[in-house]
């Protein structure tokens, strides 16, 4: 079947799907399936503006919320991931996923399904270690540190995914995976991303936790966005038997959408043809869902997930053949996915603006409802609850959440917070510039009648690399600890919350004195700029 991948598409929904079809048009092709790479930016209303953590110019409705009104329709299923710039209050609705518009499918905070027998996972938001081991505790009204914090990566998400056994064809993240640079042409992009070279060559550029799980499932595709570059890479997995045959991942980085830049990719992908046309849930899945639902935690308290290191009774919650077998006759073995979409805040109206719109927290009836049927956890009415129960005790509960989330001297999983690590901030990455980079991909589709689309793509001029530059998971987080531990940010300028904000955030001298380092970017005015609320 064919499917498009696009990456960071802002908002900009009616122009995507635009290009979609002027391709489709041209080559006379049918896209069966559009995958998008988080910054997807679901914006219904004036309210979800204030909940995106971006500078108050870039706060734009863009043309979501038309889809959100049934105004327009998705005119192919589409399923994305969250990024850095989203309405997190809109996403947060749906945990484990849900629609949110018709034809418009969230894999929430991490979440797999199946279309056409064709498996895809996905795992929204950023790595940052000094969020990576809470809770999804955040709610609107955000303030300062939790409008960001609340599209941050969360252990549980990694761990979940890690209890899979079962192959997977496509994963979608939004940054990459830390160390996917080495097999690919790294000269390359930094030839054409130079700012980029301090953390290739310490080997701290991406996501620590993406690196684990590229080690861990293998998928035959995985694609991210988030540097708004194209980079194509081929990684070998190292097998761990010789019973074992030998898997490989074909990456793709996508660049964001932009009218005059190719920032669909489409590819040929192999399905079952006795497959229904209907987006399913996993089975496996689902019973990885009901096997952690004890471990889910709705607060800002530091969490580490079970090992096997003699401090937990149980560590393994992989699903076993006999619970996929539960899962499946609790839903009579009919997998599709309920089209349950319902609105559950005011759309915008040109006519009528709210720009006083404040907002609200709300618990999704399409999450209710998915928990009820696999009796699961409702994150937001847990943390509805919570709120409710500390309006009686405001004091102690604010004294006793110091005290859960101020222990800096407990050791992280990851020993650094990659964004102190460069001169660009990978919160905000490269959001106006306009300029038409070469693409780093060697298969790309220009929906133009001179240059017709490759649907072979089979990533062949893509370097393999040797075998000796394969990461392990330990490799993505301990081979540069020393240089990690020296590059780390300080912990009261990533959390400085003053109007002024400084231009940028490094690392200190050999002292450890925390210092500025100036912004040799073309957007230095994002990062100089002051936030207006």
């Amino acid at each position: 079947m064919k499917v498009a991948v696009a990456g960071c598409c802002h908002g900009a929904l009616e122009k995507m799907y635009e290009t979609l079809e002027l391709l489709q048009k041209r080559h006379n092709v049918s896209i069966d399936l559009l995958l998008c790479c988080g910054d997807f930016q679901a914006v219904r209303n004036e309210a979800d503006l204030r909940c995106m953590a971006v500078p108050a110019k870039y706060r734009r409705m863009e043309s979501f919320y038309r889809y959100y009104s049934g105004e327009k329709k998705a005119p192919v299923l589409t399923v994305f991931i969250g990024g850095n710039h989203e309405a997190s209050n809109h996403l947060q609705e749906l945990p484990y996923g849900g629609w949110v518009a018709p034809n418009i499918y969230y894999l929430g905070y991490a979440g797999v399904v199946r279309f056409r027998g064709v498996r895809i996972g996905g795992i929204s938001g950023i790595f940052k270690s000094h969020d990576y081991r809470k809770g999804h505790f955040e709610c609107p009204p955000y303030n300062q540190q939790t409008v960001r914090s609340a599209y941050h990566v969360r252990n549980i998400e990694v761990f979940k995914l890690k209890q899979l056994k079962r192959p997977m064809d496509v994963f979608l993240s939004h940054d990459w995976p830390r160390s996917i640079y080495h097999y690919g042409n790294k000269e390359q992009l930094l030839k054409m991303k130079s700012f980029f070279r301090q953390e290739v060559e310490s080997n701290t550029l991406g996501s620590p936790a993406a690196s684990e799980l590229l080690q861990h499932l293998k998928p035959t595709y995985w694609f991210s966005a988030h540097l708004h570059v194209k980079f194509a890479a081929f990684m070998q997995h190292e097998t761990s038997s010789k019973e074992e045959l030998p898997k490989a991942t074909k990456f793709l980085a996508l660049d964001k959408c932009l009218p005059h830049r190719d920032f669909l990719q489409v590819l040929d992908i192999e399905h079952d043809p006795n497959a229904g046309d209907s987006l399913e849930y996993d089975a496996e899945w689902i019973a990885v869902l009901k096997a952690t639902n004890s471990l889910v935690n709705a607060t800002p308290s530091l969490w580490n997930m079970p090992e096997q290191n003699g401090l937990h009774a149980k560590w393994d919650y992989s699903a076993t053949e006999e619970a996929i077998k539960e899962v499946l006759e609790e839903l009579n073995h009919d997998l599709k996915i309920p089209s349950n979409f319902a609105l559950t805040a005011p759309c915008y109206d040109p006519s009528k603006p709210q720009k006083h719109l404040e907002p609200v927290h709300t618990v999704n009836p399409q999450t209710t409802e998915f928990c009820a049927q696999f009796g699961l956890s409702d994150i937001n009415a847990r943390i509805q609850q919570a709120r409710e129960g500390s309006a009686q005790g405001k004091g102690e509960e604010e004294e006793e959440e110091v005290d859960s989330t101020g222990s800096a001297e407990e050791p992280s999983e990851y020993n650094t917070d990659n964004s102190g690590l460069s001169s660009f901030n990978p919160d905000e990455i490269m959001l106006d510039e306009e300029d038409a980079d070469e693409d780093l991909s060697v298969c790309s589709v220009d929906p133009s009648p001179d240059h017709p689309p490759d649907f072979s793509t089979s990533f062949s001029d893509v370097r393999i690399m040797p075998d000796s530059m394969a990461v392990s998971s330990d490799d993505a987080t301990d081979s540069t600890n020393e240089e990690l531990e020296k590059s780390a940010l300080s912990k009261e300028v990533e959390e400085k919350t003053s109007t002024e904000r400084p231009p940028k955030r490094l690392s200190g001298d050999e002292n450890g004195n925390p210092g500025i380092k100036k912004i040799r970017r073309r957007n230095q005015a994002i990062y100089a700029a002051e936030v207006e609320e």
